[in-house]
């Protein structure tokens, strides 16, 4: 299943993070794909928003997991200055996120060490702060995430 919304500003991409946040639940595993500022961390602000982390999600250089605490635990990896899969298999991902969300940009370095089923959702910017977001389901559970998330979306 996919569903694709247009965002015309960061903020609308931090809100239909935000509305995503509402239907996420532990174990939950979601993939934020795209180039540099394509709108992943604004995304992923969005999410934290939404599940009440009270500090900000941020993209950090050097630490590849933050975690957060809101209504779930989150862990927020990013993966971009990894360079083989060995080092996503190191880090234990999947294991350690099995309490919380797990949250992973840049999964493209290494997706045969993220779980098969998830929700990956693919950024493309269409305009100086406009984007394209793309939201695609592999499995049951993220099929029923992603249908309940378009009824959501599409009463806002």
């Amino acid at each position: 299943m996919t569903v694709t919304c247009e965002s015309l500003s960061p903020a609308e991409t931090r809100r239909l993070g935000r509305r995503l946040a509402s239907l996420l639940q532990p174990g939950d595993v979601v993939l934020l794909q795209g180039e540099l500022g394509a709108g992943k961390t604004c995304f992923a602000q969005g999410i934290g928003a939404g599940l009440k982390v009270a500090e900000a999600v941020k993209s950090s250089s050097f630490v590849l997991v933050n975690e957060y605490t809101g209504r779930l635990h989150v862990y927020h990896a990013d993966l971009f200055r990894l360079e083989d899969s060995q080092q996503v298999f190191e880090l234990g991902l999947e294991e350690n996120a099995r309490d919380g969300l797990l949250l992973v940009e840049w999964p493209d370095r290494a997706p045969q060490e993220l779980p098969p089923e998830h929700l990956i959702v693919r950024f493309e910017s269409t305009g100086v702060k406009s984007r394209r977001i793309r939201f695609d389901a592999s499995g049951r559970h993220y099929e029923d995430v992603l249908s309940r998330f378009e009824a959501v979306a599409a009463r806002a």
